[in-house]
């Protein structure tokens, strides 16, 4: 069922709008409002999937209609109505946001074909936002410690910015699900986030990954090949393990940052690139600083923002929760039902010492799934957990 709100202050016109619409299609509810603050009070109190707004109304026309509902409702589709001579009014609201306008008298295949179409689109947004949900979902930040809330908080502040993040942490952390909820909750995330994991990269081919080549820039380069800062343009790069990065690669990176430019390796033109950098390390830069191979203006202008990842051991109070999460996860995967652990496994489990952190509790918890019982006991823990 569509759900469509009317806003016109002529009841003729309501009336006739109103009658072509129902007798369109029985999925359109329609209902109606007859002058701006009435239809925007219904639309705060209501969740409409099209609303046609009349531009000359008393009270609140139709244009601060609109603006008041880009800022509450952004996914609503608005259709604007105009009189004769509100042409020029009516093409000046396209640029405020509406979705498209039709003229008095209405045309009957424009309103039904412009209604459809709205609609569709308005459908498009709502599978899209499910759609991230669910993507969203594979990198939710599982836990209720200070630490996590705490960390919670600081994407909820920071991902809306610009401002370039660095986080730190022992590796198995989850410190890529902080870069993917930057991302995600920022105002780049219709671009792509790109992930570099800089160690596992060889050092001479890093500045080729990160930069790009141009054909005959060495051995290997048979052709012109763009790098991970060029596909990350308009969205966010995660240069994850940089303090693995040798020192010519930081120059470029640094190069990057201050000045929106880069070079294609064995290039001379260099190339602007519009991208969020976030990084990750599981190393101490400052030591790494001291003893020369971290180069301190790159450190400052990656830490605006320092988010610290704490390991397992520091965060006990979440592993129940973690255990939960990570035995509904394993189902799902492999089509079998949710096994529970007993309250006394979840204790023993908890006491452990968790030098990989969350990734060797995953992998703990799947194999006590694989391996246990109907209901992972204390005794299943001791055989299989330490194996």
């Amino acid at each position: 069922m569509s759900k469509i709100l009317i806003i016109e202050d002529e009841a003729a016109i309501r009336r006739v709008l109103t009658k072509i619409l129902s007798e369109e299609s029985d999925t359109y509810k329609v209902d109606e409002a007859e002058d701006g603050l009435q239809g925007l009070e219904k639309i705060k109190n209501e969740d409409y999937d099209l609303v046609l707004c009349d531009i000359k109304m008393p009270k609140m026309d139709g244009e601060e209609v609109l603006e008041a509902v880009k800022k509450i409702k952004p996914e609503i589709p608005m259709v604007m109505i105009s009189g004769h001579g509100d042409l020029e009014t009516a093409v000046n609201t396209m640029r405020l946001g509406a979705f498209d306008y039709i003229s008095k008298p209405p045309d009957l295949n424009r309103l039904l074909n412009t209604v459809r179409n709205a609609l569709d689109r308005k459908q498009l947004v709502v599978e899209n936002k499910i759609l991230k949900k669910k993507v969203s979902k594979n990198y939710e930040m599982i836990g209720e410690s200070e630490a996590i809330n705490h960390i919670k908080e600081m994407i909820e502040k920071v991902a809306p910015t610009e401002a370039r993040v660095l986080i730190t942490g022992p590796n198995g952390t989850g410190k890529e699900l902080v870069a993917h909820q930057l991302h995600e909750k920022s105002e780049r995330s219709n671009a792509p986030l790109i992930e570099v994991n800089c160690a596992a990269i060889p050092s001479e081919l890093i500045e080729s990954e990160l930069f790009g080549h141009v054909k005959g820039a060495f051995t290997s380069a048979v052709k012109d090949r763009a790098g991970k800062f060029e596909a990350a343009d308009k969205g966010t790069i995660f240069l994850d393990e940089i303090g693995d990065m040798s020192l010519p690669a930081q120059a470029k990176v640094l190069r990057a940052l201050q000045e929106n430019l880069i070079q294609r390796v064995g290039a001379d033109k260099d190339i602007k690139v519009n991208v969020r950098v976030v990084a990750a390390t599981n190393k101490d830069l400052k030591k790494e600083i001291a003893e020369g191979r971290f180069r301190e203006d790159l450190y400052h202008r990656l830490a605006v923002i320092l988010i610290k990842v704490p390991a397992l051991n520091d965060r006990r109070d979440d592993i129940p929760l973690l255990i939960n999460h990570f035995a509904e996860k394993i189902a799902s995967e492999q089509g079998t039902a949710v096994k529970k652990f007993s309250a006394s496994a979840i204790k023993l489990l908890q006491e452990y010492d968790w030098t990989g952190n969350i990734r060797e509790l995953r992998n703990v918890v799947e194999r006590l799934i694989i391996l246990g019982g109907n209901e992972i006991s204390e005794n299943d823990v001791k055989l299989f957990a330490s194996k």
